[in-house]
């Protein structure tokens, strides 16, 4: 690991109640990243808000609210990317499958994938050793 890198490994119970603690976890490391050229307010919100989206969909419909089953958040920090992956043991889906939400009318549920992708530059969701990992990746220093 290189001395400028941070790395968070968190597991917590497959709880509703531990959604805000991961999110300003997230949100307190964002507005801490000197490396980062934008708004780091901004960033910390985005953070916070994906790394919810991420958990409710894992402890909600992954692992269909089993108090039994863990989420594992990881977290590494690069001087050029955030990387979060969300671990779950849920059967999975095919997150291309997902159609955008219908703004005309909107429900109260089905707009977390939309929003991660929106916010952060990569998403990825792949089975990896018998269960799912959800991977996003923010740029924090894009050079062209």
């Amino acid at each position: 690991m290189d001395k400028n890198e941070i790395e968070v490994d968190i597991k917590v119970p497959n709880q509703t109640r531990y959604l805000s603690l991961i999110g300003r976890i997230g949100e307190d490391i964002a507005k801490e990243l000197d490396r980062f050229d934008g708004d780091r307010d901004l960033l910390a919100y985005h953070i916070n808000l994906v790394l919810t989206e991420a958990m409710v969909n894992a402890i909600k419909h992954a692992n269909a609210n089993d108090p039994d089953k863990m989420v594992h958040v990881y977290i590494n920090i690069t001087d050029q990317d955030l990387l979060i992956r969300v671990f779950d043991d849920g059967q999975g889906f095919n997150i291309n499958s997902i159609p955008p939400p219908d703004f005309d009318h909107l429900e109260d549920r089905g707009r977390g994938i939309f929003i991660i992708k929106q916010l952060m530059d990569t998403v990825r969701y792949e089975k990896i050793n018998g269960g799912n990992m959800l991977e996003m990746t923010k740029c924090l220093r894009c050079c062209a």
